[in-house]
Protein backbone atom coordinates (compact mmCIF):
# COMPACT_ATOMS: atom_id res chain seq x y z
CA UNK A 1 0.00 0.00 0.00
CA UNK A 2 2.85 2.26 1.18
CA UNK A 3 4.33 2.09 -2.73
CA UNK A 4 1.01 2.13 -4.36
CA UNK A 5 0.43 5.60 -2.67
CA UNK A 6 4.01 6.66 -3.24
CA UNK A 7 3.52 5.58 -6.97
CA UNK A 8 0.73 8.08 -6.93
CA UNK A 9 2.23 10.77 -5.03
CA UNK A 10 5.24 10.56 -7.84
CA UNK A 11 2.67 10.52 -11.01
CA UNK A 12 0.93 13.09 -9.56
CA UNK A 13 3.83 15.04 -9.09
CA UNK A 14 5.14 14.40 -12.54
CA UNK A 15 1.80 15.11 -14.21
CA UNK A 16 1.27 18.79 -11.92
CA UNK A 17 5.10 19.17 -12.83
CA UNK A 18 4.66 18.73 -16.51
CA UNK A 19 0.81 20.93 -16.38
CA UNK A 20 3.14 23.80 -15.17
CA UNK A 21 6.19 23.72 -17.66
CA UNK A 22 3.59 24.43 -20.37
CA UNK A 23 1.87 26.67 -18.70
CA UNK A 24 5.41 28.16 -18.05
CA UNK A 25 6.11 28.07 -22.40
CA UNK A 26 2.82 30.07 -23.33
CA UNK A 27 1.78 33.58 -24.29
CA UNK A 28 -1.22 35.19 -24.69
CA UNK A 29 -1.42 37.36 -26.81
CA UNK A 30 -3.60 40.20 -29.16
CA UNK A 31 -2.66 41.52 -32.39
CA UNK A 32 -4.55 44.32 -33.54
CA UNK A 33 -2.82 43.96 -37.04
CA UNK A 34 -3.85 42.93 -40.37
CA UNK A 35 -3.93 39.24 -39.98
CA UNK A 36 -1.34 38.05 -42.43
CA UNK A 37 1.52 40.02 -40.43
CA UNK A 38 0.00 38.33 -37.21
CA UNK A 39 0.56 34.87 -38.16
CA UNK A 40 4.13 35.82 -39.91
CA UNK A 41 5.18 37.10 -36.01
CA UNK A 42 3.65 34.17 -34.10
CA UNK A 43 5.34 31.86 -36.33
CA UNK A 44 8.38 33.28 -36.36
CA UNK A 45 8.14 33.68 -32.22
CA UNK A 46 7.28 29.92 -31.83
CA UNK A 47 10.35 28.78 -34.14
CA UNK A 48 13.10 30.89 -32.32
CA UNK A 49 11.50 30.04 -28.65
CA UNK A 50 10.11 27.29 -26.35
CA UNK A 51 6.80 29.64 -25.89
CA UNK A 52 3.78 28.56 -27.49
CA UNK A 53 1.19 31.34 -28.83
CA UNK A 54 -2.15 31.51 -28.18
CA UNK A 55 -3.27 34.54 -30.58
CA UNK A 56 -6.57 35.76 -30.98
CA UNK A 57 -6.70 39.02 -33.47
CA UNK A 58 -8.82 41.80 -32.59
CA UNK A 59 -9.10 45.18 -33.57
CA UNK A 60 -7.63 48.08 -31.30
CA UNK A 61 -10.83 49.26 -30.20
CA UNK A 62 -12.08 45.50 -29.80
CA UNK A 63 -9.22 45.03 -27.92
CA UNK A 64 -9.10 47.73 -25.66
CA UNK A 65 -12.60 46.66 -24.44
CA UNK A 66 -12.00 43.45 -23.78
CA UNK A 67 -8.46 44.21 -21.46
CA UNK A 68 -10.61 46.57 -20.26
CA UNK A 69 -13.31 44.19 -19.23
CA UNK A 70 -10.70 41.46 -17.81
CA UNK A 71 -9.37 44.38 -15.79
CA UNK A 72 -10.04 41.78 -12.17
CA UNK A 73 -9.28 38.64 -14.43
CA UNK A 74 -6.79 39.56 -16.95
CA UNK A 75 -6.61 36.53 -19.71
CA UNK A 76 -4.22 38.40 -21.93
CA UNK A 77 -0.12 38.55 -21.18
CA UNK A 78 0.10 41.37 -24.30
CA UNK A 79 -0.86 43.52 -26.60
CA UNK A 80 1.03 43.75 -30.30
CA UNK A 81 0.23 46.25 -32.83
CA UNK A 82 -2.87 48.34 -33.28
CA UNK A 83 -3.15 51.83 -33.12
CA UNK A 84 -1.84 53.99 -30.35
CA UNK A 85 -4.31 55.82 -29.07
CA UNK A 86 -6.24 52.83 -27.40
CA UNK A 87 -2.95 51.74 -26.07
CA UNK A 88 -2.47 55.07 -24.55
CA UNK A 89 -6.14 55.14 -23.22
CA UNK A 90 -5.78 51.71 -21.49
CA UNK A 91 -1.98 53.19 -20.08
CA UNK A 92 -4.09 56.10 -18.80
CA UNK A 93 -6.53 53.80 -16.99
CA UNK A 94 -4.13 51.84 -15.55
CA UNK A 95 -4.24 48.50 -17.53
CA UNK A 96 -1.35 47.82 -18.49
CA UNK A 97 2.50 47.29 -16.97
CA UNK A 98 5.29 49.85 -17.18
CA UNK A 99 8.43 47.99 -18.77
CA UNK A 100 11.36 49.72 -19.84
CA UNK A 101 12.62 47.53 -22.73
CA UNK A 102 16.67 46.65 -23.25
CA UNK A 103 15.89 48.11 -26.93
CA UNK A 104 14.68 51.23 -25.76
CA UNK A 105 17.28 53.46 -26.78
CA UNK A 106 17.25 51.60 -30.09
CA UNK A 107 14.43 52.94 -31.29
CA UNK A 108 13.08 56.60 -33.06
CA UNK A 109 12.15 59.29 -31.41
CA UNK A 110 8.98 59.13 -32.15
CA UNK A 111 8.38 55.88 -30.58
CA UNK A 112 10.67 56.84 -27.35
CA UNK A 113 8.14 59.81 -26.51
CA UNK A 114 5.30 57.18 -27.00
CA UNK A 115 6.60 55.46 -24.45
CA UNK A 116 7.29 57.79 -22.75
CA UNK A 117 4.62 60.11 -22.84
CA UNK A 118 2.44 56.52 -21.35
CA UNK A 119 4.98 56.13 -18.40
CA UNK A 120 6.43 53.35 -19.91
CA UNK A 121 2.96 51.63 -20.17
CA UNK A 122 3.13 51.14 -23.91
CA UNK A 123 5.90 51.46 -26.87
CA UNK A 124 5.95 52.68 -30.81
CA UNK A 125 6.50 49.58 -32.86
CA UNK A 126 5.89 50.94 -36.41
CA UNK A 127 4.35 54.16 -37.73
CA UNK A 128 1.87 54.95 -40.71
CA UNK A 129 0.08 58.22 -42.42
CA UNK A 130 -3.72 58.20 -42.69
CA UNK A 131 -5.02 58.45 -46.24
CA UNK A 132 -6.75 56.55 -48.60
CA UNK A 133 -6.76 54.12 -51.35
CA UNK A 134 -9.08 54.20 -54.63
CA UNK A 135 -9.90 52.09 -57.16
CA UNK A 136 -7.98 54.00 -60.60
CA UNK A 137 -10.21 51.59 -62.89
CA UNK A 138 -13.53 52.50 -61.41
CA UNK A 139 -12.22 56.19 -61.38
CA UNK A 140 -11.87 56.03 -65.07
CA UNK A 141 -14.76 53.63 -65.94
CA UNK A 142 -17.48 56.18 -64.31
CA UNK A 143 -15.25 59.38 -65.17
CA UNK A 144 -14.60 60.21 -61.57
CA UNK A 145 -11.67 63.13 -60.51
CA UNK A 146 -9.23 61.48 -58.64
CA UNK A 147 -9.53 62.88 -54.77
CA UNK A 148 -6.29 64.55 -53.80
CA UNK A 149 -7.79 66.20 -50.80
CA UNK A 150 -10.55 65.84 -47.55
CA UNK A 151 -12.91 68.31 -49.55
CA UNK A 152 -12.70 65.79 -52.93
CA UNK A 153 -14.49 63.52 -50.64
CA UNK A 154 -17.42 65.30 -50.50
CA UNK A 155 -18.28 65.36 -54.26
CA UNK A 156 -21.84 64.11 -54.94
CA UNK A 157 -20.65 61.43 -57.81
CA UNK A 158 -18.69 60.27 -54.97
CA UNK A 159 -22.62 58.89 -52.85
CA UNK A 160 -22.19 54.85 -52.37
CA UNK A 161 -18.16 55.17 -53.38
CA UNK A 162 -16.38 55.47 -49.59
CA UNK A 163 -15.97 53.14 -47.28
CA UNK A 164 -14.26 53.74 -43.34
CA UNK A 165 -14.34 51.73 -40.38
CA UNK A 166 -16.24 52.56 -37.09
CA UNK A 167 -14.00 54.53 -35.26
CA UNK A 168 -15.58 52.65 -31.86
CA UNK A 169 -13.94 49.61 -33.30
CA UNK A 170 -11.30 50.52 -35.25
CA UNK A 171 -7.93 52.36 -34.04
CA UNK A 172 -7.74 53.26 -37.97
CA UNK A 173 -11.32 55.29 -37.90
CA UNK A 174 -10.44 56.93 -34.32
CA UNK A 175 -7.28 58.00 -36.22
CA UNK A 176 -9.15 59.50 -38.64
CA UNK A 177 -11.42 61.48 -36.46
CA UNK A 178 -9.24 62.71 -34.42
CA UNK A 179 -7.25 64.32 -37.46
CA UNK A 180 -10.46 66.07 -38.65
CA UNK A 181 -10.69 67.72 -35.29
CA UNK A 182 -7.20 68.80 -35.02
CA UNK A 183 -7.11 70.33 -38.32
CA UNK A 184 -11.12 71.63 -38.77
CA UNK A 185 -11.87 72.03 -35.31
CA UNK A 186 -13.92 69.74 -33.30
CA UNK A 187 -17.56 71.42 -34.63
CA UNK A 188 -16.27 71.91 -38.17
CA UNK A 189 -15.13 68.16 -38.57
CA UNK A 190 -18.09 66.32 -37.27
CA UNK A 191 -20.17 69.40 -40.18
CA UNK A 192 -17.97 67.63 -42.69
CA UNK A 193 -18.20 63.75 -41.54
CA UNK A 194 -21.97 64.82 -41.76
CA UNK A 195 -21.74 65.70 -44.77
CA UNK A 196 -18.98 62.74 -45.68
CA UNK A 197 -21.77 60.43 -44.23
CA UNK A 198 -23.96 61.14 -47.26
CA UNK A 199 -20.85 59.17 -49.34
CA UNK A 200 -20.29 56.74 -47.25
CA UNK A 201 -21.80 53.11 -48.21
CA UNK A 202 -20.48 50.82 -44.94
CA UNK A 203 -18.68 51.95 -41.45
CA UNK A 204 -16.95 48.34 -41.18
CA UNK A 205 -15.58 47.07 -38.19
CA UNK A 206 -11.55 46.78 -39.18
CA UNK A 207 -9.45 49.21 -40.24
CA UNK A 208 -8.05 47.74 -43.35
CA UNK A 209 -11.25 46.18 -44.21
CA UNK A 210 -12.78 49.65 -46.33
CA UNK A 211 -9.33 49.55 -49.23
CA UNK A 212 -9.48 46.05 -49.45
CA UNK A 213 -13.24 46.16 -50.45
CA UNK A 214 -11.86 49.06 -53.39
CA UNK A 215 -9.45 46.70 -54.53
CA UNK A 216 -12.28 44.03 -55.29
CA UNK A 217 -14.15 46.45 -56.75
CA UNK A 218 -17.01 46.71 -54.27
CA UNK A 219 -16.37 50.31 -53.60
CA UNK A 220 -14.41 53.37 -54.88
CA UNK A 221 -12.75 54.34 -51.89
CA UNK A 222 -11.41 53.13 -48.32
CA UNK A 223 -9.81 55.72 -46.09
CA UNK A 224 -7.29 53.44 -44.28
CA UNK A 225 -3.49 54.15 -43.36
CA UNK A 226 -1.83 54.37 -46.50
CA UNK A 227 0.38 51.45 -45.85
CA UNK A 228 -2.73 49.19 -45.59
CA UNK A 229 -3.43 50.58 -49.63
CA UNK A 230 0.29 50.58 -50.92
CA UNK A 231 -0.70 46.27 -49.74
CA UNK A 232 -3.09 46.14 -51.79
CA UNK A 233 -1.34 47.93 -54.98
CA UNK A 234 1.58 45.25 -54.56
CA UNK A 235 -0.83 42.54 -54.61
CA UNK A 236 -1.32 44.10 -58.20
CA UNK A 237 -5.19 45.49 -57.48
CA UNK A 238 -5.81 48.69 -58.89
CA UNK A 239 -5.57 50.88 -56.10
CA UNK A 240 -3.45 53.99 -56.10
CA UNK A 241 -2.48 55.52 -52.70
CA UNK A 242 -3.16 59.46 -51.98
CA UNK A 243 -2.28 61.83 -48.87
CA UNK A 244 -5.07 64.36 -48.33
CA UNK A 245 -3.36 67.86 -49.25
CA UNK A 246 -4.79 69.68 -46.20
CA UNK A 247 -2.70 67.17 -44.28
CA UNK A 248 -2.93 64.35 -42.06
CA UNK A 249 -2.63 62.61 -39.10
CA UNK A 250 -0.81 59.64 -38.85
CA UNK A 251 -0.17 56.66 -36.33
CA UNK A 252 2.55 55.18 -33.94
CA UNK A 253 1.23 51.33 -33.89
CA UNK A 254 1.97 50.21 -30.29
CA UNK A 255 2.48 47.23 -27.45
CA UNK A 256 1.48 47.03 -24.56
CA UNK A 257 1.50 44.00 -21.29
CA UNK A 258 -1.08 43.72 -19.24
CA UNK A 259 -1.40 44.46 -15.94
CA UNK A 260 -1.82 41.14 -14.36
CA UNK A 261 -0.26 39.10 -17.03
CA UNK A 262 -0.18 35.45 -15.96
CA UNK A 263 3.08 35.27 -18.27
CA UNK A 264 4.56 37.98 -17.56
CA UNK A 265 8.29 37.16 -17.94
CA UNK A 266 7.36 35.28 -21.45
CA UNK A 267 5.23 38.68 -22.38
CA UNK A 268 8.99 40.48 -21.82
CA UNK A 269 10.46 38.08 -23.72
CA UNK A 270 7.67 38.92 -26.75
CA UNK A 271 8.06 42.86 -26.35
CA UNK A 272 12.32 43.02 -26.17
CA UNK A 273 11.45 39.96 -29.21
CA UNK A 274 9.33 42.52 -31.25
CA UNK A 275 11.55 45.80 -31.21
CA UNK A 276 14.86 43.48 -32.39
CA UNK A 277 15.50 45.39 -35.76
CA UNK A 278 15.46 41.58 -37.55
CA UNK A 279 11.87 41.02 -36.59
CA UNK A 280 10.89 44.50 -37.66
CA UNK A 281 12.56 44.11 -41.02
CA UNK A 282 10.92 41.10 -41.64
CA UNK A 283 7.36 42.83 -41.81
CA UNK A 284 7.54 43.59 -45.03
CA UNK A 285 7.63 39.51 -45.86
CA UNK A 286 3.93 39.86 -45.01
CA UNK A 287 2.95 42.82 -47.14
CA UNK A 288 3.04 45.34 -43.96
CA UNK A 289 4.59 48.26 -45.16
CA UNK A 290 4.94 50.26 -42.12
CA UNK A 291 7.79 52.29 -40.69
CA UNK A 292 9.77 50.56 -38.76
CA UNK A 293 10.40 51.73 -34.64
CA UNK A 294 13.58 50.25 -34.47
CA UNK A 295 16.70 52.41 -36.11
CA UNK A 296 18.27 49.82 -37.88
CA UNK A 297 15.49 47.89 -39.31
CA UNK A 298 15.05 47.98 -43.41
CA UNK A 299 12.66 50.39 -43.99
CA UNK A 300 10.38 48.72 -46.82
CA UNK A 301 11.10 50.40 -50.62
CA UNK A 302 7.50 50.91 -50.65
CA UNK A 303 6.54 52.15 -47.57
CA UNK A 304 5.11 55.86 -47.63
CA UNK A 305 7.73 58.20 -46.04
CA UNK A 306 6.89 60.54 -43.77
CA UNK A 307 9.08 63.53 -45.81
CA UNK A 308 6.94 63.42 -48.47
CA UNK A 309 3.45 63.72 -46.91
CA UNK A 310 2.07 66.57 -45.18
CA UNK A 311 1.77 65.54 -41.52
CA UNK A 312 0.04 67.19 -38.96
CA UNK A 313 1.34 67.59 -35.45
CA UNK A 314 -0.72 64.92 -34.04
CA UNK A 315 -1.36 65.12 -30.40
CA UNK A 316 -1.28 61.68 -29.24
CA UNK A 317 -1.71 62.67 -25.46
CA UNK A 318 -4.84 64.51 -25.99
CA UNK A 319 -6.38 62.16 -28.20
CA UNK A 320 -5.04 59.09 -26.10
CA UNK A 321 -6.82 60.49 -23.50
CA UNK A 322 -9.72 58.28 -21.97
CA UNK A 323 -12.23 60.97 -21.36
CA UNK A 324 -11.33 62.99 -24.90
CA UNK A 325 -11.48 59.81 -26.62
CA UNK A 326 -15.19 58.73 -25.22
CA UNK A 327 -16.65 62.06 -25.27
CA UNK A 328 -15.12 62.40 -29.33
CA UNK A 329 -16.93 58.86 -29.81
CA UNK A 330 -20.45 59.40 -27.74
CA UNK A 331 -20.49 62.57 -30.42
CA UNK A 332 -19.75 60.30 -33.63
CA UNK A 333 -22.30 57.76 -32.06
CA UNK A 334 -24.99 60.32 -31.57
CA UNK A 335 -24.50 62.60 -34.57
CA UNK A 336 -22.93 60.16 -37.38
CA UNK A 337 -23.81 56.94 -36.28
CA UNK A 338 -26.83 57.30 -35.78
CA UNK A 339 -27.94 58.30 -38.60
CA UNK A 340 -25.86 56.44 -40.82
CA UNK A 341 -26.78 54.82 -44.08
Amino acid sequence: MRLKSLSILLFAGTALGAVEARAAGELNLICSADVVICEQMKGDFEKSHDIKVNMVRLSSGETYAKIRAEARNPKTDIWWAGTGDPHLQAASENLTLEYRSPALDQLQDWAQKQAESSGYRTVGVYAGALGWGYNSEIFKTKGYKEPACWADLLAPEMKGEIQIANPNSSGTAYTALATLVQIMGEDQAFDYLKKLNANVSQYTKSGSAPVKAAARGETGIGIVFMHDAVAQAVEGFPVKVTAPCEGTGYEIGSMSIVKGARNLDNAKVWYDWALSPEVQSRMKDAKSFQLPSNKTAEVPEQAPKFENIKLIDYDFKTYGDSAKRKALLERWDREIGAVAN
